[in-house]
This record gives C-alpha cells, sequence and structure tokens, in this order.
C-alpha cells in the first residue's frame, strides 16, 4: 500500500508517498515553510498545495503537533492557539478533497520508528522524543503507543522543557553545540526520572546532525538517534492510514 503522509510542525510542513510494506518514501519528499505564525486557515492551504502536488489519491494521514482527541486539538504550542478545539480533521478533510486521518506528530514519528528504525523489535519502555522546533514524545510499552503524551512541557527550571532545551532555543539564542547538550541532558534526566525508560530514540531535524550532539548526551538509558531522521513523521502518518483501513476491513468479534 502506497499512501500519502503529511507531517505538519512549527516551522515545515512536510509530506511524501510512503511504501507502508518498507517505511520507504515513493518519489520525492515536499518540504515548504510553515506559514508566518500558523494560523489554521494559512496552514490548512498549505496542507492542500502539497498533497495537490503529490498527486496521489486515496485518504491521507496529517500529523499535527498536538494532543488530539475525536480530530480536535485539545491544546496547542507551536502554531497560532486559535488551532485549539477545532475540528482539523473536518477542515482538512474539506480542503484537500479526501479522508483525512490525524496523527500527534510525535506519536507519527514514535510509530515509524518501532516498525522501521531505532525501536523496531524493541520490549520494555521505549521514548521516542523528536527534537526541533520544540520537543515531542511518543512514548511506547512493549510496542504499543501511549498516545498523547507531551513531555515537552514538563518543568525544568521554572520553564516548559522545551522552552529550555528544543534545537531552536539553541539556534535562537547562539549557544553551542556543548551548551546545548547540557541542557538536553539535564531535561532527559528528568524525564527519565517519571517514566524510566529501557531505550530512548532522538528524532526530528537534529538528528540528521548525530554527530554534533550526540558524543556529548549522558543518560542512564541507552539513547540512539532516530534511523528515519526527518522522514519519521511522514512515514508514521501513512503508517497510521493503513492501520486504520487495516483495522475496518478486519472481522469483528
Amino acid at each position: 500500500m502506497t499512501v500519502v503522509g503529511v507531517d505538519v510542525g512549527g516551522t515545515g510542513i512536510k509530506a511524501g508517498l510512503v511504501d507502508t510494506d518498507t517505511g520507504a518514501l515513493v518519489g520525492e519528499r515536499i518540504r515548504v515553510l510553515t506559514p508566518e505564525g500558523g494560523a489554521p486557515e494559512a496552514v490548512i492551504a498549505e496542507i492542500a498545495r502539497v498533497v495537490g502536488m503529490l498527486g496521489a489519491d486515496g485518504p491521507i494521514g496529517v500529523g499535527l503537533p498536538g494532543p488530539l482527541s475525536a480530530g480536535r486539538l485539545m491544546m496547542m504550542a507551536n502554531l497560532d492557539p486559535s488551532w485549539i478545539g477545532l475540528f482539523a480533521q473536518e477542515m482538512i478533510a474539506t480542503a484537500t478533497g479526501r479522508e483525512v486521518i490525524l496523527v500527534n506528530d510525535a506519536d507519527a514519528a514514535g510509530l515509524a520508528e518501532m516498525r522501521f528504525g531505532a525501536g523496531a523489535g524493541c520490549h520494555g519502555v521505549v521514548l521516542m522524543l523528536t527534537l526541533g522546533t520544540g520537543i515531542g514524545s511518543a512514548l511506547f510499552v512493549d510496542g504499543h503507543l501511549v498516545p498523547n503524551t507531551e513531555f515537552g512541557h514538563i518543568e525544568v527550571r521554572g520553564k516548559d522543557g522545551e522552552d529550555r532545551a528544543a534545537p531552536s532555543v539553541r539556534e535562537r539564542k547562539g549557544l553551542s553545540w556543548a551548551a546545548w547538550v547540557e541542557r538536553l541532558n539535564e531535561y532527559i534526566d528528568h524525564i527519565d526520572k517519571l517514566v524510566w525508560p529501557d531505550r530512548i530514540i532522538l528524532g526530528g531535524g537534529v538528528s540528521k546532525n548525530p554527530e554534533k550532539f550526540m558524543p556529548m548526551v549522558r543518560a542512564r538509558p541507552p539513547i540512539v538517534t532516530a534511523t528515519l531522521q526527518n522522514n519519521a513523521g511522514i512515514v508514521g502518518s501513512a503508517l497510521r492510514v493503513a492501520e486504520t483501513l487495516s483495522s475496518r476491513s478486519a472481522p469483528q468479534p
């Protein structure tokens, strides 16, 4: 099965056609800038545009940066807060003319890594952290997703963890890699004491350059970088579609 996956972030909107049997992208990946301010109408228009550029039919999976309930975003940190409470699934479906299946963007990245990447075959507690404009999280117990965790917002030194340790903070404040990793290590230590993971996977945009920071990362559990790097959100969004369609066709007890 090939499915369109879309990954919406605070900085960029990425999309691609995914072979859900292998996790590989079929053809080119498209990336456009997230409209300044991240207002719903502008972002949804860009989603519709990139989906049209891919030219594939069928339902689409869309990863959005926030916890989801019944097709609505319940919180928003890196796009305009007017997203909160909107029936985003219906709005995107109307704009694209497709069936839309939404998933939290970090959960999508985690699904991809657990199926095809650094978490494949791992049991116990696995934590995926996506490091980009903010910090997203996806938690798995024996391969099963615990959806909508928002560990980027745990408090560290009186601030949201992502306000201290996201890669965007390093760029905005002009921190050296060493100074930023010191913040990242402190943040990971806080997370470790809450959920005691058996493995941590670091993904997001920063995973494209692991040599710049991974040698300085220190933590109790083993830490690895995401195999699918910044494509994990696209792949995971497409996987969510495949899983949903499969569950619909399965015989009911």
